[in-house]
């Protein structure tokens, strides 16, 4: 069963509602991104569904996601304290705000409410870059999990920046005067994105926790599949995205090969750690297993692709047919994962962590229902499965409906079971969680002390 590492300073981290609120929110646009997609494959929108769709997985579920993370375990795992409160309450409103508006702008072709609705996003995205990055600089040195962070908060400026050009150039010709083409800085916008903010972030927190909770230590080909990673992967994805950005096919290939290369470095990590565990498995590492030969296939899949034509439009975020391969195979497995410990990790040491040792208290693991988690993962795996296979072998729109029906059922069973863990064991209610001021307030009349335990 899991605990919490001695290692850590998890009196360091932030009130419990800022985290929670980020993630019971994220899952909610987890399934609008579902449901726009099960929409678009059915031919029931007219608007730019796809594009809709995967703002509301990238820029919503798993960014969202990842800021509520950051601002959890920055402090935690950094030993120092979290710069703003107030800041990282008001990050996630501005995104979701912003975020919602420029999602019906796609989904209804209004493309009026993308440059405003854009902007509100972006401020929200700047915050939580400045709230975090603040909160790094006090952290220096940087370890490998910290420098990626560094680097993924760098990646969330480029991507926003490209994201309010592109807004304002559907309303004015803002690339006539520019040496690039708006196609080109579309390409570049959502390989920085992917590949720079999502997948950056992704490495980094795998360093950490794919050793932390299989308790074993990179040794071996390990550290250096870690040093050409950390060193190339960056470099990477700059001269992919610039390739792209000026068109330059060379600089996008080599950029490419080192973006592959990397995935397979980090894949082939994760896969020794899982194979050297000798800890019990949890639905996090059962999550993790299913990321592995998604990574490694989708890079596999995608080496003659790049090999052939790294600017072509239908391969920006891969070979043609793998997005959701990448996007929901490898990434969305990472954040299942991560997930299903993140979540009972911030309830549990705010409910019971000093109530160990004075009475019987469940452990972390304890606190989720695991036959849901094995009735989420079927479903989830078998949803993949079926969109990637049906986007490859190009099968009837009635085929993908029902791997994205699939994969809904595992998203809903999923938000079930991390919800309940709130319900039953959180020290707040939903209410509380949701709509508190600034995510401030200490300790609730729920929490008690290992003093006053003792003391009853």
């Amino acid at each position: 069963m899991s605990v919490v590492p001695g290692s850590i300073e998890t009196d360091r981290q932030p009130p419990m509602t800022i985290p929670l609120r980020h993630f019971l929110l994220a899952q909610v646009l987890l399934v609008a991104g579902v449901v726009a997609g099960i929409a678009d494959a059915m031919g029931q929108v007219a608007g730019f569904a796809t594009a809709a769709q995967l703002h509301l997985l990238l820029a919503g579920w798993v960014c969202v996601t990842i800021m509520g993370a950051m601002t959890q375990f920055v402090p935690v795992w950094s030993g120092v304290e979290l710069h703003s409160r107030r800041f990282a309450a008001a990050q996630l409103w501005l995104v979701l705000l912003g975020l919602a508006g420029f999602a019906t702008g796609l989904l209804t072709a209004r493309i009026e409410l993308l440059l405003p609705f854009g902007t509100v996003m972006a401020l929200g995205f700047w915050t939580f870059v400045y709230n975090v990055g603040r909160t790094l600089a006090d952290a220096r040195p940087l370890d490998v999990t910290e420098r990626h962070f560094a680097i993924a908060l760098g990646f969330f400026l480029l991507v926003t920046g490209f994201g309010i050009l592109l807004a304002l150039s559907l309303r004015r010709p803002v690339f006539a005067d520019l040496p690039v083409a708006r196609a080109d800085a579309v390409a570049a916008h959502a390989t920085l994105a992917v590949f720079g903010a999502v997948l950056t972030t992704v490495f980094g927190a795998l360093y950490q926790l794919a050793t932390m909770f299989t308790q074993t230590e990179l040794h071996g080909v390990d550290l250096h599949l870690q040093r050409f990673e950390a060193a190339g992967y960056p470099l990477g994805v700059l001269a992919l995205a610039g390739g792209r950005l000026f068109a330059i096919e060379w600089l996008a290939l080599a950029g490419g090969l080192v973006v592959l290369a990397s995935v397979l470095a980090v894949a082939a990590i994760l896969a020794r750690r899982l194979l050297e565990t000798t800890v019990p498995w949890t639905p996090m590492l059962s999550r993790y297993a299913v990321a592995v030969p998604a990574f490694g296939l989708w890079a596999i899949l995608t080496v003659p692709v790049w090999v052939a034509d790294p600017l072509a439009a239908d391969a920006t975020l891969g070979a043609p047919g793998t997005d959701l391969l990448l996007t929901m195979g490898g990434i969305g497995f990472v954040v299942f994962g991560t997930l299903y410990h993140v979540v009972p990790f911030v309830i549990w040491v705010h409910r019971y962590s000093d109530l160990l040792g004075f009475e019987d208290v469940p452990m972390i693991d304890d606190l989720y229902d695991d036959r849901i988690a094995r009735i989420d993962l079927l479903f989830l795996v078998a949803g993949v499965l079926g969109l990637v296979a049906g986007d490859l072998a190009a099968l009837e729109p009635r085929v993908l409906a029902t791997g994205g029906i699939a994969l809904g059922v595992g998203v809903l069973a999923f938000g079930w079971n991390l919800l309940a863990v709130i319900r039953r064991h959180g020290p707040h209610s939903l209410p509380e969680i949701l709509f508190s001021i600034g995510g401030a307030g200490g300790r609730t009349d729920g929490e008690r002390t290992a003093e006053e335990v003792t003391d009853a």
